[in-house]
Formats: structure tokens, C-alpha cells, sequence
């Protein structure tokens, strides 16, 4: 199975760093985005999980928004994260988002939603926006875990529900169901996680992977690897050799994420140059120890052949 999607590749999400009195460090983020896009990510996604935007109030989520299709300046899509406590919020934030000029917007439902309430939600989302809207399947506490039967629902009857990030549980065989269900009605699929279990998902048919944007220049490897392979006689997409190897060479910091989560991403970015402090808002407080770091230059080190951008 492949996809046609206008969005496809890596869409790497900037972490919003902070200054030591954990204020939005501004310069710092366009550094973030700017690193991104120069190592080659296809998209860039602001404000969500793996930008802390939960712990931003809402001005602060605006800008930060704001700041990315500024940084980015047409270059390459800017998805927008419009997830919220409820959803007026979420509708506020979408409006926003469509006077920013975003590409597409994202949205976990609200913590607590079920049945009706979600549907309610991304329609909420879709006619605010007129814009591309995807459904961001997570699992809890991030947010609640939506039905596959209604995702098949609303992205064959809700205009512009016509992607998915899907990062809940078995992702891939949820990714495998929808396109056999939905069928057209789903554009593209991407998977989340880190990227953790992209080659599965590959073969399966995303479209691509939303990454904290740490390693961007690492994750663009591998899908350009991926993308080298073409597809079957089933017209399944093919994983390269090369692909898998490149895969193989990231899974100690894959794995590193996701122990330590925003301090992990925050930390690359720290010892990369990126950003002038690693600190995180709590909750996301599962600082790193001394150990930690060295663990975390270790990795990095060996990884040092697949890092070579810089801002």
C-alpha cells in the first residue's frame, strides 16, 4: 500500500526551549526550526507534546506557532498542533492557526472525550479550519485512544479529516486497518513515537514520521533510505537494506527518548549547539543524571556519522 499524500516525509517537531527562568528563549526556537529545515525535514509540527505545549499558556502557543511559519517561510509545510483541554479551545487555537497561514492542523481529542464528544471535536476543528485536519491517535495519559471504526467513520463523512498520526497501541496494525477500511478516504498516514517503529510502518504504507526534531538530519536519512526502495508486486513499499542499517545505528537513541522524553530531545539539542539550556516545565521532569549525559555523548557519538548539520 502506498500513498499519494502532498505531505510525506519527516516532520520534525522543534522542542520550545527555555531560559534559566524557564521564559520562552525566542531566539533559541528559530534556531530549532531553522536547524531542521536545513537538515532537510520535508514539514515541521509546533506546538505539541514533544514541545511541551501543554505546559505553554495559550499566548505562548500562538507565538511559538507564529515564530514557525515565520522561521519556515514557505519552504515546507507547517502542521499546526491545536489539541486543548476542550473544544473551544482546540477550535480557538485552529482559528488562529488558519490566520497564521498553517498548511494542516493536529488534534488529540480532549483528556476524558468519548463517542459522540469526539466526533463533535474534529468536526469543531474542520469547519473552523477549512484546512487539512489530522486526527492525532495517541494513548493515555497524552490523551484518550479514538476507535479505528471511527476514524474510518469521520475520514470518509468530515470534510478535511483526511489524515492520521497514529502513535496509540499496535500502531502499525491500526495504520494496516485504516487503509483497508477507509480505503481513499485516508490521504496519509504518519506514525509518531519518535519514530521508533517506522520501518514497520513503512512497509505498511505511511506517509512518513513526526520526531522530536533532535536528529532530524539522522531521520532524513533513513527516509530517504526508505524512499529508495520502491514497491512490490503487492504495491507494498519496500524497506532497503540500507534503510534497515541506518534504522538499526538509531535505536540506542530512539530508545534514550523514550526513557527520558523532553529532556532527552532538549539534551541533543544542548550538546548539539542548538539551544542555550535543556530545561524542561514541569511535569516533564525526568532530568538527566551526570551517567545520563554521558550515556546520552556516547550515543551521539557513534551516531556522528548520520548528524552532520548544524544551523
Amino acid at each position: 500500500m502506498t500513498t499519494t499524500s502532498k505531505f510525506r516525509g519527516v516532520y520534525a517537531i522543534p522542542v520550545t526551549p527555555f531560559n534559566e527562568d524557564l521564559s520562552v528563549d525566542w531566539g533559541s526556537l528559530r534556531k530549532c526550526i531553522a536547524f531542521s529545515v536545513k537538515a532537510g525535514a520535508h514539514g515541521i509540527v509546533l506546538p505539541v507534546n514533544a514541545s511541551e505545549g501543554p505546559f505553554l499558556t495559550d499566548s505562548e502557543r500562538k507565538e511559538v506557532l507564529r515564530t514557525g511559519i515565520e522561521v519556515v517561510d514557505g519552504a515546507v509545510p507547517v502542521v499546526a498542533g491545536v489539541s486543548g483541554a476542550s473544544t473551544a479551545v482546540s477550535v480557538e487555537l485552529t482559528k488562529n492557526a488558519a490566520e497564521l497561514g498553517a498548511d494542516s492542523v493536529m488534534a488529540m481529542p480532549p483528556n476524558g472525550a468519548a463517542g459522540s464528544i469526539i466526533w463533535d471535536h474534529y468536526a469543531g476543528i474542520a469547519e473552523t479550519g477549512q484546512l487539512p485536519v489530522w486526527i492525532q491517535n495517541n494513548k493515555p495519559p497524552a490523551g484518550p485512544v479514538v476507535p479505528t471504526a471511527m476514524m474510518v467513520k469521520m475520514l470518509n463523512e468530515v470534510e478535511h479529516v483526511s489524515y492520521v498520526k497514529e502513535e496509540s497501541y499496535l500502531p502499525g496494525q491500526i495504520m494496516t486497518q485504516l487503509f483497508d477500511e477507509a480505503k481513499g478516504a485516508v490521504k496519509g498516514i504518519m506514525g509518531g513515537m519518535g519514530g521508533r517503529y517506522l520501518v514497520d510502518e513503512y512497509r505498511r504504507g505511511s506517509c512518513g514520521t513526526m520526531p522530536a526534531g533532535h536528529i532530524t538530519d539522522a531521520h532524513v536519512k533513513l527516509w530517504d533510505a526508505l524512499d529508495a526502495g520502491g514497491v512490490d508486486s503487492s504495491g507494498l513499499q519496500i524497506v532497503t537494506d540500507e534503510a534497515r542499517s541506518i534504522w538499526e545505528h538509531m535505536i540506542p537513541s530512539l530508545n534514550f527518548e523514550f526513557m527520558f522524553g523532553a529532556n532527552a530531545y532538549k539534551a541533543a539539542y544542548w550538546r548539539r549547539g542548538i539551544i542555550k539550556t535543556p530545561l524542561t516545565r514541569n511535569p516533564a521532569n525526568k532530568s538527566l543524571d551526570k551517567l545520563d549525559y554521558e550515556e546520552l555523548d556516547t550515543i551521539l557519538d557513534r551516531m556522528s556519522e548520520l548528524l552532520d548539520a548544524n544551523v
